[in-house]
């Protein structure tokens, strides 16, 4: 230690008593009283993000090692079961077409669960953002409707799966069917509320510009007023439908839901877990995505 120049060195890392923040300081958010520059907090968030990780990795490893790897896997070994299932050789038939094609394990059982999701998640979010928008606007369908989303708003998407079987069959058609009961009350009550919020300052002042047709009033005022609510249930869905989706294929459809569920069945939890990732990075992807188009499309209210 130093008190000439007002400084603390801790393993070369030193510390600055006048105010001025070191490596360390800088790295766990200390001394902070000016804002970060944009790179500062990047290095900052991204050493913060290192060290979370491999804290996790740690305690994981040393519980796996506590418990067995039949309960709980090592990272190492679900690594192990990542890359088998990632360069498996398999096959995938496509529904309706018929045509057969060659990939890997992990990539068959992927697009066999994005066969429902993708349709279930697109058809749900496309009825419940319609549905949730009239229901908004119009006092007379909110008043008629009403009654019925409150009974079948309580019940949880999977409840419909003996519905799903004896209508569609176990399928991916059925599975789908349960990825868009999930997919539309999300986006309904979402699309709902954002209607509902628009301030009614903002409608009269369009009414007094010149928009006198509900239609009008609709497409150019309150939809661009009520995006942000509509964009975060459709963003919200995205994640959401995914744990419908593997809660889905319980009933045996195929696709990452049944493979974990399969290999658990098996005491395989390195393979269970290794498919749980794939669900993760999916998602991430997706969501990074989709927050890109959300930016671009509501940079007219910066």
């Amino acid at each position: 230690m130093s008190e000439k120049d007002g400084t603390v060195g801790v393993g070369g890392l030193t510390a600055g008593t006048d105010g001025e923040s070191g490596l360390l300081g800088r790295l766990l958010g200390g001394g902070d009283t000016e804002a970060e520059t944009g790179g500062e907090g990047a290095l900052r968030r991204l050493g913060l993000g290192v060290l979370g990780t491999a804290g996790f990795l740690v305690v994981w490893h040393l519980a796996a090692a506590a418990v067995g790897g039949i309960l709980l896997p090592s990272p190492v070994a679900v690594a192990g079961a990542f890359v088998t299932e990632l360069t498996a050789p398999a096959t995938f038939t496509l529904p309706v077409l018929g045509v057969e094609l060659g990939a890997t394990r992990m990539l068959v059982k992927l697009v066999e669960s994005l066969y429902h999701y993708v349709p279930g998640l697109l058809v749900g979010s496309v009825l419940g953002v319609a549905v949730g928008v009239a229901m908004g606007w119009s006092r007379a369908l909110d008043a008629a409707l009403t009654p019925v989303t409150r009974v079948l708003r309580p019940i949880p998407p999977l409840a419909w799966i003996a519905f799903a079987i004896i209508w569609l069959g176990v399928n991916h058609s059925g599975a789908a069917f349960i990825v868009g009961i999930g997919a539309f009350w999300i986006n309904f009550y979402n699309a709902y509320s954002g209607v509902e919020g628009v301030p009614t300052d903002l409608k009269e002042v369009a009414a007094s510009l010149g928009v006198d047709d509900d239609l009008t009033m609709v497409r150019k005022v309150v939809l661009p007023a009520a995006s942000p609510s509509i964009l975060t249930g459709i963003r919200t869905s995205i994640g959401q439908c995914w744990m419908i989706v593997v809660a889905a294929e319980l009933f045996g459809a195929p696709g990452i839901g049944f493979q974990i569920i399969n290999a658990a069945q098996n005491l395989a939890m390195d393979v269970s877990v290794a498919y749980m990732l794939v669900i993760s990075a999916v998602f991430l992807v997706s969501d990074g995505l989709f927050r890109r188009v959300e930016r671009r499309a509501l940079e007219w209210r910066a």
